[in-house]
């Protein structure tokens, strides 16, 4: 990634990130989408490393907190840093969720619910196309 610190707020227009992004991804972080179930490159991943979004570089996600949800996407019981990512209220099915957004630079990651393990009682269902894979000790 071209941003030097990791905390710098990144803002690109729409079609420069068009142009960053694959299809998937763009459909994904910056159009709201989701991956089908069971589809992701990281849902079957066991390895350690770090979870970063794929639009900004920004790390989100560390493979300790990773775990088997049997949802289909990949799950975490809570971010690396809670200052790294940020939920807003999703209304746009008839049940209402709570979406997850990265904190630097506003791409759709997924969903957050409250049936996770301990010691959280989290569960970060984050689709595949928003991360990059780093992988390596925690």
């Amino acid at each position: 990634m071209d941003v030097d610190n990791d905390t710098d707020r990144v803002e690109r227009p729409e079609e420069e990130w068009e142009q960053r992004l694959t299809p998937a991804q763009y459909y994904v972080t910056r159009q709201k989408g989701t991956e089908p179930p069971f589809s992701g490159q990281y849902v079957a991943e066991k390895s350690a490393g770090t979870y970063s979004c794929v639009c900004c570089g920004s790390e989100l996600f560390g493979s300790d907190a990773k775990y088997e949800s049997g949802t289909g996407w990949p799950s975490y019981y809570q971010p690396i840093d809670p200052d790294r990512v940020v939920m807003a209220p999703d209304d746009s099915l008839a049940v209402p969720r709570t979406e997850v957004l990265c904190a630097r630079c506003d791409a759709h990651l997924g969903h957050v619910f409250e049936d996770g393990p301990e010691p959280t009682g989290m569960r970060y269902c984050i689709n595949s196309e928003a991360l990059d894979f780093e992988p390596g000790e925690e």
